[in-house]
């Protein structure tokens, strides 16, 4: 599992034009395109979602978990693009959406059972995402 976490000051997920989730822009908040591959499992999601709550990557070196700020949750299979050979990507690390789907959700809801405020965007959905990348601050987590 792989999480790319952008600190941002305000973030959209939109869906045939309408918004999903969101992060008003009204502080800091982290917008989290989160990975999986074939062999993540929930135990692996939980941890990634303690340690994206604890990480001090918002002003003041403060986490989520310090100010309260909300968090979007965006899947995203291409984190595992392979480019090595020639000029198109492969998927075949990304796990498919019946392994991926509830992972993302499990990543999203452990996230909650922390005491974030989590938005989503949705599974599988051509999505398009709007975000101020506050710094810019750019993370991957993995474990």
């Amino acid at each position: 599992m792989r999480v790319l976490v952008q600190r941002v000051s305000s973030a959209r997920v939109s869906v045939d034009g309408q918004t999903v989730g969101a992060i008003e822009p009204d502080g800091q908040g982290l917008l989290a395109l989160v990975g999986v591959t074939h062999s993540d499992d929930s135990d692996k999601a939980q941890r990634l979602a303690e340690k994206l709550w604890q990480l001090r990557i918002l002003d003041d070196q403060r986490s989520a978990a310090d100010i309260g700020a909300p968090i979007l949750v965006v899947s995203q299979f291409t984190l595992y693009a392979d480019t090595a050979k020639g000029r198109r990507p492969s998927w075949n690390a990304a796990a498919p959406g019946a392994v991926a789907e509830p992972l993302v959700a499990e990543f999203a809801e452990a996230l909650r059972r922390l005491g974030a405020t989590v938005a989503t965007g949705q599974f599988g959905a051509h999505m398009q995402v709007e975000l101020v990348n506050d710094g810019p601050v750019t993370v991957l987590l993995e474990l």
